[in-house]
């Protein structure tokens, strides 16, 4: 039987070629359910320089790589050049390589898929994006990334070395915790497959039109009441915004907004004691002559006149 180093049995796992996970796990995970470990590339010494690029076809685990090292991944029939740290992720679903280019530096952690099994977990791991998503599981981090996942990577170093009874419950938040920032960094047509950009572009803007409601107390104020004010939100231009809400709503911005106030104005009018200038205020409207326009342009009645009636109609 072919005898290998430590060296060569770390490197094997860390580029993704070794069929034997049980062989750097410790004895201890025999009796989990579904196997985990983490590594530190820095750890195991000297990245050798050449080594064959052996397809894996058939992994028995997942990974999830740290990398700060310049690299090769090679994804399906895809070969992406790493330049800045990265998060990757494998699947024993799909083949891929990672070839280093000079002394690497990271971390990474293997499990298996009865690890973050749903009854462990919550979760369906072939179901989640970042696992699901036809896009290559590479993403570049940016600065206060990188800390993130720092950090996720030293607190798993940590807990895989501790003694704490439910550390293997730990280990599966830390592992769920840096899916979910991938997941945060997929782009959001993958996220959303049936939204365009177009119904992802409105269905943010509604979101923020609805978040200021409803106002619960005369001293809340909404914030954004003009078109531009929601642009600049949503750091797109004025007009963009217009083109892409008239399309998909046929309604333009200024429409939608004032619709809406409309809105919250009856309900503020049939429903509360306050005053009709409180109302004003907290919708943002500089003074009553002002909101009574606005509010008379939308419902043919003045607020006066409207909360006249709505009482009316309660009273019978």
């Amino acid at each position: 039987m072919e005898s290998k180093s430590f060296e060569d049995l770390c490197y094997r796992l860390s580029s993704g070629l070794s069929t034997d996970l049980s062989a750097l796990l410790p004895q201890s995970l025999q009796h989990e359910v579904g196997h985990f470990n983490v590594f530190n590339l820095t750890e195991m010494g000297p990245t050798p320089r050449k080594k064959p690029a052996i397809p894996y076809p058939c992994r028995a685990y997942y990974k999830i790589s740290f990398l700060t090292g310049r690299s090769m991944a090679q994804y399906s029939d895809k070969t992406i050049e790493i330049l800045r740290p990265a998060l990757i992720f494998s699947t024993p679903k799909k083949p891929f390589l990672w070839a280093p280019e000079g002394r690497q530096t990271g971390q990474f952690c293997v499990f298996t898929a009865d690890f973050l099994h749903p009854n462990q977990s919550g979760v369906i791991l072939d179901e989640l994006p970042v696992f699901k998503s036809p896009e290559h599981p590479v993403y570049t981090l940016s600065e206060s990334d990188i800390a993130k996942v720092q950090a996720i990577f030293d607190n798993m170093e940590a807990e895989i070395r501790s003694n704490y009874v439910y550390k293997y419950d730990l280990l599966r938040a830390y592992t769920l915790e840096l899916i979910h920032l991938a997941q945060k960094l997929q782009s959001a047509t993958m996220l959303h497959p049936n939204h365009s950009a177009s119904a992802r572009l409105t269905s943010l803007f509604i979101e923020l039109l609805e978040k200021q409601f409803p106002l619960e107390s005369p001293q809340q104020t909404i914030a954004l009441r003009t078109a531009r004010q929601f642009a600049d939100q949503l750091s797109v231009h004025i007009n963009h915004l217009n083109k892409i809400l008239k399309e998909t709503t046929g309604l333009t911005t200024t429409e939608l907004i004032a619709g809406r106030i409309v809105q919250e104005s009856k309900t503020l009018l049939h429903h509360t004691d306050w005053t009709i200038a409180e109302i004003a205020d907290s919708l943002g409207f500089s003074d009553f002559a002002h909101f009574a326009k606005f509010f008379k342009t939308g419902t043919s009645l003045s607020p006066g006149a409207f909360r006249s009636q709505a009482k009316s109609v309660n009273f019978t």
